[in-house]
C-alpha cells in the first residue's frame, strides 16, 4: 500500500513523496468521505471572529474545535455526535513513519479550496509533544512553508503533491509551519479540485 523510500529533509520535516501510489488514495479518499458523512465539514471560527478559509472536520478520540473562546480538542462533532474512528489505512501509515509507540488519538482532516491557505502556526495544542506530527496530502498541489521554533525568521518552502506524507518531531515539533496557496486543479483526484490534508497527533 505504501511506496516507502528515504525521505526529503526540509529544515528537519521529513517529506515522503509520494508515499501513497494512485490507488492508496482513492482507498482513503474514500474512507475519508464515510469520515465526513458521520461528521460533516464545518467552518471554525478564530477568536478573533474570523472565519478560518478551511473547511474541517476530525476523527479519532477528540477532534480540533475552534471558536471565539479559542483552540481546543473537543470529544464530540459541533453536532454532538460523536468523532468517527481514525480509518485503519491512517493507523497503519502512522505505525511506519511516525516512530511513535503510542498511536494518534485525534485526527483532523482540512478541506482547502480554490484561495483557502493555512497562515504561518505552530501544532502546540497537544498534551504529548514527544510524538510527531504526521500529515498526508490528497489532491491539488499545496505550497508548504517551513519556519523555525521561533515566530518569524527565515523559511524555506517545497510544493506539495497528492499521496506525500509529511513528518515533523523532535527538534521541530514545534517548528512554524504553513500552506501559502493551492495550485487549484492540479490534481484530477477530486473531481472539482481542491486539497485535503490530514494531520494525526496524540492530543491527549
Amino acid at each position: 500500500m505504501f511506496q516507502e523510500s528515504a525521505p526529503l529533509i526540509l529544515r528537519g520535516f521529513q517529506v515522503y513523496k509520494t508515499f501513497l501510489g494512485t490507488d492508496a488514495q482513492q482507498i482513503l479518499l474514500g474512507q475519508l468521505r464515510e469520515v465526513a458523512r458521520v461528521a460533516p465539514v464545518f467552518t471554525p471560527q478564530l477568536a478573533s471572529g474570523r472565519k478560518m478559509s478551511v473547511r474541517m472536520t476530525s476523527a479519532g478520540d477528540v477532534g480540533w474545535f475552534s471558536d471565539v473562546n479559542g483552540y481546543r480538542y473537543i470529544e464530540e462533532h459541533p453536532s454532538g455526535t460523536a468523532w468517527p474512528d481514525i480509518p485503519q489505512s491512517l493507523l497503519d501509515l502512522w505505525d511506519v513513519v511516525s516512530g511513535c509507540r503510542r498511536r494518534p488519538d485525534s485526527c483532523l482532516v482540512n478541506f482547502y479550496g480554490e484561495d483557502a491557505r493555512m497562515g504561518m502556526h505552530q501544532d502546540n495544542d497537544e498534551a504529548d509533544l514527544t510524538c510527531p506530527v504526521v500529515s498526508v496530502s490528497l489532491g491539488d498541489d499545496a505550497l508548504f512553508w517551513v519556519g523555525g521554533t521561533a515566530r518569524g525568521g527565515k523559511t524555506e518552502s517545497i510544493w506539495l503533491n497528492s499521496g506525500d506524507v509529511v513528518v515533523f518531531g523532535g527538534d521541530v515539533r514545534l517548528a512554524w509551519h504553513g500552506v501559502d496557496k493551492i495550485r487549484f486543479r492540479s490534481s484530477g483526484l477530486l473531481p472539482k479540485g481542491g486539497r485535503i490534508n490530514i494531520t494525526l497527533r496524540v492530543a491527549r
